[in-house]
């Protein structure tokens, strides 16, 4: 006969199995999930080397390239601005690096290189937008005539414009020798613009700006650029706007340009000024301009290509 005791022991027995079970069959599950987990880890090490060591390989690929277009560049824009003069003209945010590699460039062409013009950081600043306006009008020389747009930067290049520029159509300076200094300085005081020692009106314009534009007042600051570089090309016989890297967003001068029919249909612009071939970009948009025509190159998609097809 089975006793009560043979029972309560059989059930024992079968709830230690299934225990034993459990764990024995938990530590293998275990053991394969560890398992698939580190070769998962070791396929995710060895993709993230592959990429490291691809990176690697096109920086120095890149690299290379910058190498190879500095020293051709020179080469490449060589006699395309020769007979004619040009002037710099630089926002604040633009290094004194970038300025040199640029000028150097210019004379590479053949470019008279009249004098830098160096904007100040109150320049594009919308807190000084009202300041900028009165001293634009307090310094305007007799015989020049300010843009009927009320807006900071037009009215800056209608000012700026006719100082730096020879007249289009006649190819004589705008304003007299002594009218010029008085107007650069006064801009200087209010830490607008500061012009180079000597400077003397140039046919064509550079109008350089760095990248992308961040803060609250970006869009604000990056029109002011814009519309200043279209009013300086309407000044003189053209103008080339050229930012680095980020220039070309919606809150760089150069999206803005590209954005606005009314200022892509005359003013030429390039978005990697940053780099050898960007530089070359922004001597063969020069001569563009002198021909009368404009485009707008480098590397972001707003571009119509590199460089522009220009030849003789």
């Amino acid at each position: 006969m089975i006793s009560l005791r043979y029972h309560i022991v059989s059930i024992a027995a079968v709830f230690l199995a299934l225990a034993v079970g459990v764990v024995v069959g938990s530590s293998s599950v275990s053991d394969r999930l560890l398992t698939g987990v580190g070769h998962e880890r070791q396929s995710l090490q060895d993709q993230v080397d592959d990429l490291r060591a691809e990176r690697t390989a096109l920086k120095a690929q890149v690299a290379a390239a910058e190498r190879v277009n500095s020293t051709i560049g020179p080469m490449a824009v060589q006699d395309q601005l020769a007979q004619r003069s040009v002037v710099l003209i630089a926002s604040a945010d633009v290094s004194e690096q970038q300025r040199d590699a640029v000028a150097q460039l210019l004379r590479a062409a053949g470019a008279d290189l009249t004098g830098e013009v160096h904007l100040g950081e109150a320049f594009a600043d919308p807190d000084r937008a009202d300041q900028l306006r009165r001293v634009v009008t307090e310094l305007l020389p007799a015989g020049v005539q300010l843009p009927t747009a009320a807006d900071p930067g037009t009215l800056a290049g209608g000012l700026i414009g006719p100082l730096t520029l020879l007249n289009p159509q006649s190819g004589q300076p705008q304003t007299g020798d002594q009218e010029r200094e008085a107007a650069l300085a006064g801009l200087a005081d209010g830490g607008f613009a500061m012009a180079s020692p000597g400077l003397r009106p140039a046919q064509l314009a550079v109008v350089l700006t760095g990248g992308r534009i961040d803060g609250d007042s970006a869009g604000d600051r990056a029109a002011t650029l814009a519309r200043f570089a279209t009013q300086i090309d309407r000044a003189g016989q053209g103008a080339v706007l050229a930012g680095d890297t980020g220039s070309a967003d919606g809150t760089g001068a150069v999206g803005v340009a590209r954005a606005d029919p009314a200022i892509s249909s005359i003013l030429s612009t390039v978005d990697n000024v940053g780099s050898s071939s960007g530089r070359v970009a922004v001597v063969l948009a020069v001569r563009e301009q002198a021909d009368r025509q404009s485009g707008h190159y480098g590397v972001a998609s707003s571009a119509q290509g590199p460089v522009p097809n220009t030849r003789g």
